[in-house]
């Protein structure tokens, strides 16, 4: 009886590394092609800004919770921490644009906290410890809204949606100019080489002298200030401030663009391009099944099942 087997560079644990490592980017590739060669106009200039603009509030919140998941945690209030930053801006808008922002962004400082302190200090599990605030922060936020969308009509702060530098918008020049500065913070800072340090093993870390708590703090911090950001360009976008639905299942699109962009949920790993791309991927997936005229129920079901398959994958590499 003949046994099957793969050739040598082509066994399991090398497949599983590789489509953890690379299948990101083959993906988005084989999405444009198809849309190329089967979608009617899916890859003009105009389709392709839109695409861009859409996804880059994913990015951004995505970014933050790649650094979170980097330190084996989670952060189920990126949301809320949206429609707090959101509800904030037409109070302060008065005063100035600069203000207003400074006042929204240190609602992200303040969840960020909270939720670092809870992990830190407390001892909580992320996942709990973010979810008090997934549930009471969006409230808080309809409370200083009186449940109520409030229209902005700040010129500056609308610019932030709609103005474009060299043709391409201003929020993706934001996005991308935080994706830089992410990567360089994981890869080229003492604070990443820590952030990984704690997330690949947080009691050795601390046998080592690391400062677990501050990192574990910083990077709520920082997560909870870039969904801050993500929550003003959207209201700027959508030239309304809506606590009900901004940033609704964010959280969600956040985990999913990180764990299809490589980054494992045990930690000590960050993917910076890889979060990036899953962000992209998962945008250019829901608007490649849209557009062929598949109902939102069934695109939401095949991102769940590219969600298992990278799951799957991830836990293959980790276990060979």
């Amino acid at each position: 009886m003949t046994t099957l087997t793969l050739p040598r560079g082509l066994d399991r644990p090398r497949l599983a590394d590789a489509a953890q490592r690379y299948g990101v980017y083959a993906a988005v590739l084989a999405l444009l092609a198809f849309n190329g060669l089967f979608t009617d106009h899916f890859l003009t200039v105009d389709n392709l800004r839109t695409q861009a603009v859409q996804v880059a509030p994913v990015v951004i919140v995505a970014l933050g919770m790649a650094l979170v998941i980097g330190t084996e945690g989670v952060d189920l209030s990126v949301g809320s921490a949206m429609a707090l930053s959101g509800a904030l801006l037409p109070l302060y808008l008065g005063y100035g644009l600069l203000p207003a922002l400074l006042v929204s962004l240190l609602a992200g400082v303040v969840v960020g906290l909270v939720n670092g302190s809870l992990v830190a200090l407390v001892g909580l599990q992320p996942i709990v410890a973010t979810l008090a605030l997934f549930v009471g922060g969006r409230g808080l936020a309809l409370v200083i809204a009186d449940g109520q969308l409030k229209q902005i009509r700040n010129d500056d702060l609308l610019g932030l949606g709609t103005d474009s530098v060299l043709g391409v918008p201003l929020v993706v020049w934001i996005a991308a100019a935080l994706a830089a500065a992410v990567a360089v913070l994981v890869h080229r800072t003492a604070f990443g080489r820590r952030l990984v340090a704690v997330g690949g093993n947080r009691q050795a870390a601390a046998l080592a002298g690391l400062p677990v708590r501050r990192v574990l703090i910083g990077v709520y911090v920082i997560c909870g200030v870039l969904a801050a950001l993500a929550g003003v360009l959207a209201t700027a976008r959508l030239t309304a401030s809506d606590p009900s639905s901004l940033g609704n299942l964010m959280e969600l699109s956040a985990i999913t663009a990180v764990v299809v962009g490589g980054t494992p949920l045990t930690g000590g790993s960050v993917r910076v391009l890889g979060t990036v791309f899953g962000a992209l991927l998962m945008q250019l997936l829901h608007a490649t099944l849209v557009t062929h005229d598949l109902h939102d129920s069934t695109a939401q079901m095949v991102q769940a099942g590219i969600i298992l398959v990278a799951v799957y994958v991830a836990r293959e590499r980790r276990t060979r």
